[in-house]
């Protein structure tokens, strides 16, 4: 067995694509039908490099509002019977908050959607930047 160094959103993704359905048919089809992103500080540099690479495979499309993006993908698993899911994610900061909305409906309609968010770095502290959420302690 060989060893295979991945980052954390190449792992994510590598399982995203791997997820598969099975119908009564037998035919087969990904659960993960593709990725609703607005990409910026806290998710450019390792979610969206990830998901670049297996465009074929998991599709990527920008949206204009994380709340629209996050909405969108609980109408697509209430469309497809909870069994596909989208994803939604966002830099860290309001537009994170912004899915929050979506997050309830989907819990409330016992919708499955996946919701990620970036991060603030862990080791350092960064320059401000425009819109972050900031923790100290």
């Amino acid at each position: 067995m060989t060893t295979e160094r991945l980052t954390t959103a190449q792992a994510l993704v590598k399982w995203m694509c791997a997820q598969h359905i099975a119908h009564d048919d037998g035919t087969t089809e990904p659960v993960f039908a593709g990725v609703f992103g607005i990409f910026g500080h806290g998710n450019v540099t390792c979610l969206a490099e990830a998901l670049e690479r297996v465009q074929d495979q998991l599709p990527t499309w920008r949206g204009q509002n994380e709340q629209g993006m996050a909405l969108a993908g609980v109408a697509y698993a209430k469309a497809k019977r909870g069994r596909r899911i989208m994803v939604a994610t966002s830099s860290v900061g309001p537009g994170a908050t912004n899915m929050v909305t979506a997050a309830g409906v989907a819990m409330a309609n016992r919708l499955p959607l996946l919701i990620l968010s970036g991060d603030t770095f862990q080791n350092r502290r960064p320059d401000p930047v425009l819109q972050q959420v900031e923790h100290f302690g």
